[in-house]
This record gives structure tokens, sequence and C-alpha cells, in this order.
């Protein structure tokens, strides 16, 4: 697919696709100074750009931003870039607050729980409730990459990202 987003194909993925542009829009505005902000993103850049049990030496987890949410104190957002290879993966893991995937390349497999192994392609999102044990988090293809944007809503100081052991 182009980088032309082409809503006809998912007139339903529009109200949902508006509001994580308009938040990321006002996120962005309020934020705090950048230094700040990079000290919050390391908790969720680190376990997830470790090495070992990864897929493919390609995988990488690339901080955006983290923003102070003036209207929810205590709250957190924070922007990620996670950038699989062929065959590349997030060893098993779970999240401190609430997580929005966007699908920007290729197409990722995911998995919650207990519940069904789903494929998610460009242009759909998937939702993490905190907490919620993320079983598969993988590109869904052997040869092609894949990437999505990962947008988390957590408490302030918040390790983002747990592995399991």
């Amino acid at each position: 697919m182009s980088a032309t987003f082409k809503f006809s194909r998912q007139a339903d993925a529009r109200p949902l696709f508006l509001t994580m542009i308009a938040g990321l829009a006002c996120a962005f505005a309020i934020g705090k100074a950048l230094p700040l902000a990079m000290n919050a993103v390391s908790a969720i850049s680190e376990p997830l750009c470790m090495t070992s049990g990864a897929g493919s030496t390609l995988d990488t987890v690339e901080p955006i931003g983290s923003y102070a949410l003036p209207n929810v104190p205590g709250k957190r957002v924070t922007i990620v870039r996670v950038f699989y290879g062929p065959g590349g993966f997030t060893p098993p893991h779970r999240h401190a607050g609430s997580v929005t995937a966007y699908i920007t390349k290729g197409e990722i497999r995911s998995q919650l729980g207990g519940g069904p192994v789903e494929v998610f392609k460009v242009g759909q999102s998937f939702f993490e409730p905190p907490g919620a044990t993320h079983m598969v988090s993988a590109n869904a293809s052997s040869t092609e990459p894949a990437e999505l944007i990962a947008v988390f809503v957590a408490d302030e100081g918040a390790q983002l990202t747990t592995l399991i052991e």
C-alpha cells in the first residue's frame, strides 16, 4: 500500500485513526522538553531492544516522544516506533499502562493472554489493556520488514515494559 491512507477500504477505522492523530497532536503541543522525555522513554526501549531471544538483529525500538498529560495528573503518554526485521519478534511481555498499536508497514502477528493469534495489516490497530500478557508480538513475514507505532498511557515513572520469563 502506498503512503496514502485509503479511507474507503476501512471507513469504520476512520474515527479511531482521527482520534489517535488528534490525541498525538495534543500530546505534542503540551509536551515537556525532549531531554526529560527521553528519560521516560528509556523505560520501554531498553527491554524491547534486547537482542537475546529476538528473531532478527534488525528489530529496533525508536523513541518518538514522551509527554506528561496535564489534564490527567500523574499520567504520561509515550510514543515509540517498533521495527521488526523479517521473522522478528519481541519475547512475551506486559505493559504497565494501556497501549494502542497502529501498523505502518507489513503485517504484525499479535496474541494477548489466552486469546487468538491475530494478524494486523497496514492501517489497522489493536489495543492492549493495562497488565495484559502479550504472548505474541511478531512480524508475520519471514521475508519482509514490519513496523508499528505504539502509544502508551501509563503512570508517571512506571516501567512501561516487563519481559515475562
